[in-house]
């Protein structure tokens, strides 16, 4: 027969191992539901290697699928799903594609590639135009400050901020 502790222990590695996954989801801004492989699409679908190329994002296809720390995300092509392989976090969003200016001020927020930024080879996306105004107020502070609270709500559920 098994010791109470023994059978304590076993029941928090359980625990433990089962919600390491929802911690882990929480870190990054998905889009509700899940794709074929069963992971939560980031980025909502759109090609993260795309918003480097000075153009317009482009959506990603299915066909072209990364997953990455659990999370999927789409490529518009091989070659943007080749480079994204090669190096993922050159081109993730900061913040698990929160809102910068979100996570400024404690706050996970929707991160829209249609209003980013670009800083030292970094992105940053925000909810909108307002919000993205106002980070073009003070920018080297809003990203330092993000940067500060991050380790703080990183694996808070949205919720729950």
């Amino acid at each position: 027969m098994k010791s109470s502790s023994t059978v304590a222990a076993v029941i928090c590695a359980v625990i433990l191992t089962a919600a390491s996954p929802a911690s882990a989801a929480d870190e990054y801004n998905v889009v509700n539901g899940l794709t074929l492989t069963g992971n939560p699409l980031g980025l909502h679908g759109i090609d993260p290697v795309s918003v480097f190329g000075g153009e317009a994002p482009r959506a990603g296809d299915a066909v072209y699928t990364v997953a990455h720390d659990g999370v999927d995300y789409y490529f518009a092509s091989a070659e943007a799903q080749a480079r994204f392989k090669a190096d993922p976090e050159a081109h993730l969003p900061q913040f698990g594609g929160f809102c910068a200016y979100g996570v400024y001020v404690g706050k996970k927020l929707d991160g829209d590639v249609r209003y980013a930024d670009i800083v030292d080879g970094k992105l940053y996306l925000f909810v909108n135009a307002a919000i993205f105004a106002k980070y073009l107020e003070n920018k080297d502070a809003v990203i330092a400050g993000a940067f500060a609270k991050w380790p703080e709500i990183r694996s808070v559920p949205v919720e729950d901020l």
